[in-house]
């Protein structure tokens, strides 16, 4: 996603040119990503096509999405992160509903209700809102950044949590 957004943010604003440290500095990110995953990152296409295809488009829509989130820096990041998933939610909901039908919460437990509200407030309000901030104020590179933090995180939570163990590539 770093990567591609400092490519088409160069191709396609006026104010996020492409500097020899961004460059470095995403290179340096991807390379530091292969290595957590480690050598089989490297090795060629290993999966179906159409799904590596769909990564990358996955990663260039997260570019474009950066670039066009900077139209509303004028607008308060509470106000947009608001809309933005009061909008989601409204293209979701029917879409659930066909597929999954009315949900019933009475075998729902208060640890699943309270794992709902930690997503819904701190993983997603909270960070949109930290993401619209980010945007008005250091543009579409910088927030994709955030995106190699990921692999970081995982191994951390997974350390923290999970119990795995520090292999030798993290």
């Amino acid at each position: 996603t770093p990567f591609l957004t400092v490519i088409a943010a160069n191709l396609l604003t006026k104010d996020e040119k492409v500097s020899p440290l961004k460059l470095v500095g995403t290179l340096l990110g991807i390379a530091g990503a292969a290595v957590i995953v480690g050598p089989s990152a490297l090795s060629g296409l290993g999966a179906p096509l159409w799904a590596e295809l769909a990564i990358i488009g996955a990663a260039l829509s997260y570019a474009f999405a950066s670039i066009y989130a900077k139209r509303f820096k004028s607008v308060p990041p509470l106000y947009t992160a608001t809309g933005q998933l009061t909008a989601s939610t409204m293209l979701m909901l029917p879409i659930s509903l066909l597929s999954h039908g009315l949900p019933t919460v009475e075998n729902v437990s208060a640890d699943t209700w309270q794992s709902v509200l930690a997503l819904a407030l701190a993983c997603t309000a909270f960070a949109y809102t930290l993401f619209f901030r980010i945007i008005a104020e250091a543009g579409a590179t910088i927030v994709s950044l955030v995106t190699l933090l990921v692999p970081v995180s995982a191994v951390l939570l997974g350390i923290a949590f999970l119990g795995e163990s520090l292999s030798f590539n993290q």
